[in-house]
Order: C-alpha cells, then sequence, then structure tokens
C-alpha cells in the first residue's frame, strides 16, 4: 500500500509539548529533530509507524499558536491546520507538566470544531504525579486523556493500540496495485520502490520554494527569512515515469560559521537524507553564483558517489543570462572535474518558468548512474586506450595492465586488473576515467576505477 493510501494520523498541540519526541517514538527512529527551544519544528514532518499491525502516515506538525498570517508563525500555524484537515486522527498532545494553558483551550476549541476524530495526549506525565496531572486535561472537552511520556516510552503501548482502535477499517483502505516489470528484465539489481531525490544547497537558495512549485501547493514554509527549513522533510510526488520520494533539507553553511547546536542538527540531517539519496539536486542562486560553499557541497556529493543535477534558480531575476552562465559553467567544469558534465537546469521557482525541465534531468541522469557496460565493450575501448596512450613506468618499469570490468553500477564502478595495478598513478586514472565518461556517455555522475594487482608468481624465487 502506498503512503498516499495509508490512513493519516496527525500530531497537533502548541509548541514543546513534546510532538516531534512522539513522533519519533511512535516512528522507532529519530526522524525529527528535538531540541529544549520552543518552535523548532516548522514544517510538516511525514514518516510511516507500524501500530498493533496497522501502517498509517504519520505527520508532526509545527506548533499551533496565535499569529498574523503574513508572519512566520502564521504560515507555520497555517501548515498544521491543513494537515489537521486531511487527518483521519489527531493526537492532540499537552504538557502535563505545565497543566492547561489558555493556549491549549484555544486550540482544543478549535479542534472541536473540524469534525475530526481526536485523540487527547497528555505528554511529559512521567509517574503519578504526572498521571494525577494529566487528569485535568478532562476541562478541554475531547474526551479521556491518555497519559504518558514520549522521552521515557512510558505508555506508549497503550497508545499504539488506542491508535489502531480508531483507525478506519483497513478494507475501506485501497489496494497497491502490483508493480509492473518489464519483460526484458533489468541487468542492474534496482531496489523496487520510488526514485529517491534529496534537495540540497545553501540558505535562502529557493529549495523548499522548488518543492512547492513541483507539489503544486504550498507544503513547505517560505519566505524572505534564511533558514526556514529545520530538519529534512520528506514528500512523495509523481510524474510520467513513476514515483518520486522527495526530501527537501535545511540550508548547508560553511561549518567555522555553524555555531548553533540546534543548526548543527538540521546540517546532520541534510548530509544523512544527501547520503540516503540516489540522486541530488544542488540549488544555486543564480543572482549570486557559484559559491565556494556550493562546490564544496558538490565534492560532497561526488564523495557520497549520488547522481547531481545542478539547479540554477531565480533565473527570471538573472540580467545577463548568457555571461552568468557561461561563468558558472566554467566554473563548475574547473572546481567539480570530477563530475563533468554535469547537467544544470536554469529556471524560477517562484514562477515556475523552467520547473518543468528538472525532472527530466533528474531521470535521464539517474538511468546514467545506474548504466552497465558489457565487459567486451569494455575491454575493446581499454585496448585502444591503452595503444593510444600508453600506462607509465613505475620504479623503471612499465605496469602491465590486462584487463577491466564493470563491478557494479549506482555509481558506474569498474576494476582494473594488471602487474603492480595497484601502483598506478593518479593521473593515468583520471586518464581512464575521463575516457570512459566520453566514450560510454556517463557525464555527471561519479565513476569509480578500482585497482587489483596480479602477483609474479617468481617474483620470490
Amino acid at each position: 500500500m502506498t503512503s498516499e493510501n495509508l490512513p493519516v494520523v496527525v500530531i497537533a498541540g502548541r509548541p514543546n509539548v513534546g510532538k516531534s519526541t512522539l513522533f519519533n517514538r511512535l516512528v522507532g527512529r529519530r526522524q525529527a529533530i528535538v531540541s529544549d527551544m520552543p518552535g523548532v519544528t516548522r514544517d510538516r514532518k511525514e514518516g510511516e509507524a507500524l501500530l498493533r499491525g496497522r501502517r498509517v502516515r504519520l505527520i508532526d506538525t509545527a506548533g499551533l499558536e496565535e499569529a498574523a498570517p503574513d508572519t512566520l508563525y502564521g504560515r507555520m500555524r497555517a501548515s498544521s491546520e491543513s494537515a489537521v484537515a486531511m487527518a483521519d486522527l489527531v493526537l492532540f498532545c499537552i504538557d502535563a507538566r505545565s497543566g492547561i494553558t489558555p493556549a491549549d483551550a484555544h486550540f482544543a476549541s478549535w479542534l472541536r470544531r473540524q469534525n475530526r476524530p481526536v485523540l487527547l495526549i497528555a505528554n511529559k506525565a512521567e509517574g503519578q504525579a504526572g498521571t494525577n496531572a494529566a487528569l485535568e486535561a478532562y476541562s478541554l472537552g475531547l474526551g479521556t486523556p491518555l497519559a504518558l511520556s514520549a522521552e521515557h516510552g512510558e505508555g506508549i503501548a497503550d497508545l499504539m493500540g488506542e491508535i489502531a482502535e480508531r483507525l478506519p477499517p483497513a478494507e475501506k483502505q485501497r489496494r497497491r496495485e502490483a508493480p509492473k516489470v518489464d519483460a526484458e528484465g533489468e541487468e542492474e539489481e534496482r531496489p523496487a520502490g520510488p526514485l529517491r531525490l534529496a534537495i540540497i544547497g545553501r540558505p535562502n537558495a529557493g529549495k523548499s520554494t522548488l518543492l512547492n512549485c513541483l507539489l503544486g501547493e504550498e507544503r513547505m514554509i517560505t519566505g524572505p527569512e534564511a533558514g526556514l527549513t529545520r530538519d529534512s522533510i520528506a514528500v512523495t510526488l509523481h510524474d510520467d515515469q513513476g514515483e518520486i520520494r522527495l526530501v527537501d533539507t535545511a540550508g548547508m553553511r560553511k561549518r567555522a560559521r555553524v555555531e548553533e547546536h540546534l543548526e548543527r542538527m538540521s546540517v546532520s540531517a541534510s548530509i544523512e537524507a544527501l547520503k540516503m539519496a540516489e540522486v541530488v539536486v544542488l540549488v544555486i542562486d543564480a543572482t549570486l553564483g557559484v559559491h565556494e560553499q556550493d562546490l564544496q557541497i558538490g565534492r560532497l556529493i561526488e564523495r557520497e558517489g549520488r547522481a547531481c543535477v545542478i539547479a540554477l534558480n531565480k533565473w527570471d531575476a538573472v540580467e545577463d543570462r548568457n555571461a552568468t552562465k557561461k561563468a558558472i559553467l566554467d566554473r563548475l567544469e574547473i572546481s567539480l572535474a570530477q563530475v563533468r558534465g554535469i547537467p544544470v537546469v536554469t529556471f524560477s521557482a517562484l514562477t515556475g518558468a523552467g520547473v518543468h525541465r528538472l525532472l527530466p534531468a533528474v531521470r535521464e541522469v539517474y538511468e546514467i548512474w545506474n548504466s552497465r557496460i558489457s565487459t567486451g565493450e569494455l575491454n575493446r575501448w581499454f585496448e585502444d586506450a591503452l595503444e593510444r596512450h600508453q600506462p607509465p613506468l613505475v620504479d623503471g618499469r612499465r605496469l602491465k595492465l590486462r584487463y577491466m570490468t564493470q563491478v557494479k553500477a549506482r555509481p558506474p564502478t569498474f576494476l582494473l586488473f594488471g602487474t603492480r595495478a595497484e601502483q598506478l598513478p593518479d593521473s593515468y586514472k583520471r586518464y581512464l576515467v575521463n575516457g570512459l565518461r566520453e566514450t560510454f556517455h556517463m557525464p555527471g555522475v561519479p565513476v569509480r576505477v578500482q585497482l587489483r594487482g596480479t602477483k609474479n608468481p617468481y617474483a620470490e624465487k
């Protein structure tokens, strides 16, 4: 069953009542950033949880606060309210230690008018004292409160049972269609499931605006303030080739400028999202050009072996487009030589102009990243490469390179065999990599060449 067809359980409540801690506990891993600082969660965070044999789509929301619609907190509240509107069950959280606040009462009254099933959660109710304090929550008019401690795991088993009982009957959920299998089969052992795509970049490059444009809805909170996205937010979208699991990440600054503990956690979540992705979209503010930090992120993408697309956002605000694009391409060619020929897409995420070209570029580089070359074809090229440029002398003796084979894709990785092959200089490895990339059309993806020496049986005699 796809995540869209699962019953939706939304965790809501005012800031700092432990919603993200509860989300992590139910999902079964640390997926949302947790901090004592109020208002850490700004965008809706989604995950799948298995509760008493029932899979659910769990959504963590920003804290409900009274604020003007055009402010950051107003936009956060609107995002949370839209999540509640799609819920099959709302878990309304309060802090048992703090007692019932006017904000709790206000939003409980609002929830009663939304015509959604609500389960009242009295969180932070450690021990008997906390359980007694939780009884105050009866006054909210949302039924019997369930006392628990998400941080310590107390009462979580009871909560899972309560959620499972209140979900819609399983037979009302749509069944997932069986996956279609290519008649010719696949040569590479591609994992089943959607293409995993991450959006990475510096703060305020327009990553969240891009995600909203791709989805066609205001899914992510955006605005002129830099660093609005604090956690990695995963959503699902579809193009004409299938499902894409897309992750928007927090902006990544220079390490020396990342001081606050919360921002360090945000950057760590972004790096983790990059490592889990198959293709990475590196978003760059075209009005500012390529910054050194953009190049550092690009090098990280290459080291992790991921396919990459460069996305030049805010293209509508660029005055001399020809000169700007030439300058950017020249800088990328020099500074990201390990992924030479990386695809570049220009667009405006704010207006939507040109965004339609992004996903086709992602699909194309994904196919290249998965590409395989037959051993026969590979070694015919390898023989020609050796004739054009002989291996160098090492310690006065020429290296004898014998043959090459592709050991894996994702990214394309080749194993080179030969006597003392492990002593091959980096310059000759680069010659081989560039030849492979050009001959077999592998632009913009990392190409790995590993070396395997063969021993001379008479060397020790």
